[in-house]
């Protein structure tokens, strides 16, 4: 599992701020941390293909991927990925109610209601004066408590329209949602018991409630209007035990990375799942540097799912954390082979590849873990240093600018496409590509000095 520092736009449509771009330093991105991992990424795609192809998305395109924020929350900021908190996960019960959270925001960007929120904050732009727009602003990125402190004083008009636009949008996707969960023969009473979850928040002030309460306006009416689908509809569903297996898998993991060792170690037992069981002790024991215990947790893990590459892949952080780089070369190798399609697998291939002493072949696999991931800001570091080994200074600056621009840092992405540039052939691809990230540092230069 890795942390990448992401920058997060200040509204739910990523491409909202250039509507209003004269604001675009007013009010600076907010960073997100994603948590990747490409088991708990594949369980999450386990349990969301069935509602996305039911909300008539494409399950390769659309992922599901995971923040580093202990909040019950869960976003989406285009129409490619849906966030969910890893609080949330942790503290919803049922496979049913994080699915119903999945459904939920999978019909924002089935119903079109990005498109619209943008057309609403722009129509809110000419509505109102500054305090206002950043209140909308904020209020579109969840943030409740920042919307009603910037909106105190101003006219607040505009806001209170933007808010009643998306109730609606909110009552609407749930009845897709439902719709959603309904085809795919998943059990409805999740989504009333996501909703009953928050009953009485309203009552609270705003700092006090929880994120996704004030992100997802909630009502009595439309608890009732939840459980009156569930009364028309039906609750019941047949049992799928390979959801609750993925569910209890990527939650058991989730837990095991953010919670301290001693507590997995206590809770570990609880799991139905003999893999699971050993898959959690091994990553304590491997936060407490227990290598041997670790591995030979992982060990009985694997033999009761001897096929699995995501454990493989667990094997080989816990030998790379621990400088076994041919071992953990093996294991990932392994991991490739048995999930070719997975870049977060290749990506560590290629730095075990690296580090074991192959410098070219892990050049060629790194870069192609970039090509299918342009998120992963892990493999661009990697990328940076293999290039800088390999005397490809030009490169490495190249990737490192990219790095930095992805991750909202363009000062210093500005400074390393210049000392690409220097040396890049003129014209060449990387050449424009250097170019491209110059030319967005130039421009955020320029915004900071009006």
């Amino acid at each position: 599992m890795v942390f990448d520092r992401l920058p997060r736009p200040a509204s739910i449509p990523a491409v909202a701020l250039c509507l209003l771009g004269w604001m675009a330093t007013a009010l600076p991105a907010q960073a997100i941390t994603l948590l990747r991992d490409p088991d708990i990424e594949h369980g999450l795609t386990q349990l969301a293909f069935p509602v996305l192809r039911a909300a008539g998305l494409n399950p390769r395109r659309v992922r599901v991927l995971v923040v580093d924020d202990s909040a019950f929350n869960a976003f989406v900021i285009d129409y490619g990925t849906i966030f969910l908190n890893y609080g949330l996960i942790q503290k919803v019960q049922r496979a049913d109610v994080l699915q119903a959270v999945i459904a939920h925001e999978a019909a924002h960007i089935s119903n079109g209601h990005l498109a619209r929120r943008m057309s609403n904050l722009e129509g809110a732009r000419s509505a109102a004066n500054l305090g206002t727009i950043l209140a909308i602003i904020a209020a579109a990125a969840g943030a409740g408590d920042a919307a009603f402190g910037i909106a105190a004083g101003t006219q607040s008009s505009a806001l209170r329209s933007f808010l009643a636009h998306t109730r609606a949008e909110e009552a609407a996707a749930d009845r897709s949602a439902a719709s959603y969960l309904r085809s795919s023969g998943i059990s409805l009473q999740g989504m009333v018991d996501l909703h009953r979850s928050f009953q009485g928040q309203e009552l609270l002030n705003v700092t006090q409630q929880d994120p996704y309460m004030r992100s997802h306006p909630l009502s009595s009416d439309r608890i009732r209007a939840a459980q009156t689908l569930v009364d028309q509809l039906g609750a019941d569903a047949p049992p799928n035990p390979d959801v609750d297996y993925w569910f209890a898998r990527l939650r058991g993991k989730l837990s095991a990375f953010t919670r301290a060792p001693k507590w997995t170690r206590r809770r570990a037992g609880e799991e139905q799942a003999e893999d699971i069981r050993q898959m959690r002790l091994a990553i304590a024991h491997h936060r407490d540097n227990n290598m041997t215990a670790a591995l030979a947790a992982m060990d009985r893990a694997m033999a009761a799912r001897p096929d699995d590459a995501y454990y493989y892949e667990l094997k080989g952080q816990i030998l790379m954390e621990n400088r076994r780089w041919s071992a953990a070369l093996a294991a990932y190798e392994t991991a490739d082979r048995l999930a070719p399609e997975n870049p977060l697998i290749l990506g560590a291939l290629g730095r075990a590849q690296v580090a074991a002493g192959q410098l070219q072949e892990g050049l060629s696999t790194l870069e192609k873990a970039r090509s299918r991931d342009f998120r992963d800001v892990r493999v661009m570091y990697d990328l940076a240093l293999a290039y800088a080994q390999d005397g490809q200074p030009a490169m490495a600056a190249l990737v490192t600018a990219e790095r930095c621009a992805l991750q909202g840092n363009l000062d210093d992405a500005g400074l390393h496409a210049r000392r690409a540039l220097r040396h890049l052939p003129n014209g060449s691809a990387a050449w424009q590509r250097a170019q491209d990230v110059l030319i967005a540092s130039e421009r955020h230069q320029k915004g900071k000095k009006r």
